[in-house]
């Protein structure tokens, strides 16, 4: 049998900025690796105009890395939110906050 090559959709990994100034210790126990996050543009950011949070639910855990957030600011702000999936795909709870955490962000598959 002859398989079909399929290009990845994962877009992006990366460490979740900022998860030690946030409400991620409130959630820290339920985030595992496979567990969905969202990224979610926020508007009215004084520091970044293009910063993209990260949340659990409704609990905002961090935020996508600046070096990151211009990949996504565009469609998220134009609202194509779901065309991404967002995942914990590592976790090391003897890290730094700022390491404990890495995402990938994958493209949703629309083919039927």
């Amino acid at each position: 049998m002859i398989s079909v090559y399929e290009p990845t959709k994962s877009l992006a990994s990366f460490h979740i900025a900022g998860f030690g100034h946030h409400e991620g210790f409130k959630v820290f126990s339920e985030l595992k690796v496979g567990t969905k996050v969202e990224m979610r543009h926020e508007s009215g950011n004084p520091y970044d105009p293009q910063a993209i949070a990260i949340y659990y639910g409704e609990t905002k855990i961090g935020y996508v890395p600046k070096d990151h957030n211009s990949e996504f600011y565009t469609y998220l702000y134009y609202g194509y939110e779901d065309m991404y999936e967002t995942f914990i795909c590592m976790v090391n709870d003897d890290a730094y906050p700022e390491r404990q955490f890495r995402v990938v962000v994958t493209l949703k598959d629309a083919r039927n």
